[in-house]
C-alpha cells in the first residue's frame, strides 16, 4: 500500500481553532493558521480545515485563512464546511485548497458528489462521514458537525458515495471523537472491506500506537486533532510509532 499519511484536522469557528468532545463543548485553542504552520514545520503530511458552523449558518468564512495558510504551508490543504454549490468549491480551490470536504450538502443532494467530481475531478473531493453507533449496533450518518441524524446506514452511504465519484472518505466516529480512547477500529475495519478509495480515520486518537491500530484495521491515512493541539504527542512520535511497526510513512 502507499505510504500512510499523517493528517492534522483543525476545526475552525469564526477566527478560532476549537476542540470539543463528541464534537460538542467546544474550547478555544488558538489561531488555526499558527497551528497549521507549526504542524507543517513538524512534518505533517496534510492539513484539514473544517468550518464547523458553516453548514449551520449557511456560509463559509475561512477563505482568508486558507489563502494565508497556502502562502506558507506546502502540503495538501483540505477545506470543509459550507460547500453547497460548485461556486463554493471553486472559490475554496482558488483560495489555495487542494481538496474540499463535503458532508451535509452531499447527504441533502447526493448528485452534488457527481457534479463536483465531474467538474473538478474526484482527486479533490473528500466525503466526510460522521457516524454514531445506535443501540441496534448500526452506524448511522450524522451531519452539521454531528448534530443532525440522517437515518442513513453509514456503510450503505459509503457504498453510494464511491459510486457517485468521491475521491476519498474521511471517517469520523463521533462516539470516539475528543475522548483520547483510540480510533473506532471495528468501524474502520467494516468500511475498509468495501472501500475502493483512500480511507482516512479520524476521531479518538490518544497515543501514537492508535495510528498503528487504525492502519492495521484498514485505514490509508490517520487524522489527529486534540492529541496534537494539546501537545500530548508530536507528528514525529506518530510517524515513529508507524515506522517501528514496519508501516511506510512519508518523510
Amino acid at each position: 500500500m502507499p505510504a500512510v499519511r499523517v493528517i492534522s484536522r483543525l476545526d475552525v469557528k469564526a477566527p478560532n481553532l476549537v476542540k470539543g468532545i463528541h464534537l460538542e463543548g467546544l474550547r478555544i485553542i488558538g489561531d488555526p493558521g499558527e497551528y497549521a504552520r507549526r504542524y507543517y514545520a513538524d512534518g505533517i503530511d496534510e492539513i484539514v480545515y473544517t468550518d464547523i458552523v458553516a453548514s449551520l449558518y449557511g456560509r463559509n468564512s475561512i477563505l482568508d485563512l486558507v489563502e494565508r495558510t497556502a502562502r506558507g504551508v506546502f502540503v495538501p490543504i483540505t477545506v470543509g464546511g459550507g460547500m453547497r454549490t460548485l461556486d463554493d468549491v471553486g472559490a475554496v480551490l482558488r483560495a489555495g485548497a487542494d481538496k474540499v470536504s463535503v458532508n451535509t450538502a452531499a447527504v441533502r443532494n447526493p448528485d452534488f458528489i457527481r457534479e463536483v467530481s465531474e467538474t473538478f475531478g474526484s482527486q479533490c473531493l473528500v466525503i466526510a462521514v460522521e457516524t454514531i453507533r445506535g443501540s441496534d449496533g448500526v452506524w448511522r450518518v450524522f451531519t452539521d458537525n454531528g448534530r443532525e441524524q440522517t437515518g442513513l446506514d453509514a456503510l450503505e452511504w459509503i457504498d453510494r458515495v464511491q459510486t457517485l465519484g468521491a475521491g476519498e472518505i474521511m471517517l469520523t466516529s463521533v462516539d470516539r471523537e475528543g475522548t483520547f480512547n483510540g480510533f473506532e477500529t471495528d468501524l474502520i475495519r467494516e468500511v475498509a472491506k468495501r472501500a475502493r478509495i483512500p480511507l482516512i480515520a479520524h476521531g479518538g486518537a490518544g497515543k501514537p500506537d492508535d495510528a498503528v491500530d487504525a492502519v492495521d484495521a484498514g485505514a490509508d491515512a490517520v487524522s489527529f486533532a486534540g492529541i496534537l493541539h494539546y501537545q500530548r504527542v508530536t507528528v514525529a512520535d506518530i510517524k515513529k510509532a508507524l515506522a517501528d511497526r514496519g508501516i511506510e510513512v512519508r518523510q
